[in-house]
């Protein structure tokens, strides 16, 4: 067990804190648990408020002049008003609910790329310190895993995740930001896109799907984006025919131009999106991006899926890195 020093607000020997999170991804809309472990210092003290924030990494901007910053998303107030006596030693557990649009950040066990974490803020004597930055798991719910499955059985690729800063017009978003997954086009669609992205967004009644099109161009008119959404109900995600439904979907938001305007893309590379149905070759045949052999737990972990969760927890230590410096100019 490792505590993290707490500022001292009194003097030396301040109390010291950690956050240990339930082991397992947490769900959108789902609870997220785990506990505080105060060990007190030198000397008694009040502890007035125990804070948990839930942090996002965000872009702001397009792929190139963008800025990327910290975002806090929710708060919660999860203990405060005891005494903390020198060298004693308190556990507190919680339970808080995650917002129904918390972006999902892995799949079957594989990182998307997407970070997010849990920052606990202690405040003593009328002093806050904001801790280090625990990183949060978030598994999708069902629609948005048939979703992703859908297209990796179609023969589309993961390019990249991140979350963008701002909100998509005619959509029900709550958030300051939304989760942009950017997929390279299964074979079929090659000719017609360059890249579709993918924005959910949840609800306590079902899930919002945004699809936007990087529409390739022609000899007399230039490449645009086609954006449009669809929106399915929680409990319809075991009852659809999902290859066919989104298979329909990606016709619709390749064949037209929707009114919803568009939002900057952005990202590089690619490689298979995690998914469950072996060979993800599309009507046309294998080909770049398309999903590989997985069985049903996903993707084995191989050396690209090594490569994505090493730069995602590099990701949470630069980040946490950087909250860390924040709290202690404060």
């Amino acid at each position: 067990m490792v505590f993290k020093r707490l500022l001292d607000a009194t003097g030396v020997g301040g109390p010291s804190v950690d956050t240990v999170l339930d082991d397992g991804p947490a769900l959108p809309g789902g609870a997220l648990t785990g506990r505080v472990l105060l060990r007190g210092g030198g000397r008694a003290v009040e502890v007035e408020h125990i804070d948990l924030e839930l942090i996002a990494r965000v872009e702001a901007g397009d792929a190139e002049g963008g800025s990327e910053g910290a975002v806090a998303f929710e708060r919660f107030t999860v203990g405060g008003g005891v005494r903390l006596g020198g060298q004693e030693e308190r556990e507190l557990a919680f339970r808080v609910p995650l917002p129904w649009e918390t972006p999902v950040t892995e799949l079957h066990g594989r990182p998307l790329g997407s970070v997010l974490g849990v920052r606990t803020e202690v405040t003593v004597a009328g002093a806050r310190d904001k801790g280090d930055l625990d990183p949060l798991s978030v598994r999708p719910l069902p629609v948005q895993e048939a979703v992703l499955e859908a297209l990796g059985g179609l023969g589309f690729g993961f390019r990249s995740a991140g979350l963008a800063y701002g909100r998509i017009g005619g959509t029900g978003q709550q958030l300051p930001f939304h989760q942009q997954i950017e997929l390279t086009p299964a074979p079929r669609y090659a000719h017609a896109v360059s890249e579709i992205e993918l924005t959910f967004l949840a609800s306590p009644t079902g899930v919002e799907v945004v699809l936007e099109a990087d529409k390739r161009g022609g000899p007399h008119s230039p490449g645009h984006d086609a954006l449009t959404r669809f929106v399915v109900p929680h409990e319809d995600a075991p009852t659809r025919n999902w290859p066919t439904e989104v298979d329909t979907w990606i016709r619709q938001v390749t064949e037209h131009r929707d009114a919803y305007g568009s939002h900057a893309a952005y990202g590089h590379g690619g490689r298979p999106l995690p998914g469950r149905y072996g060979t993800g070759a599309g009507p046309s045949g294998p080909g770049p991006g398309t999903a590989v052999a997985a069985g049903t737990a996903g993707f084995a972990a191989g050396v690209a899926g090594g490569l994505v969760a090493a730069e995602v927890a590099d990701a949470i230590g630069d980040f946490s890195e950087g909250e860390e410096g924040e709290g202690d100019e404060g």
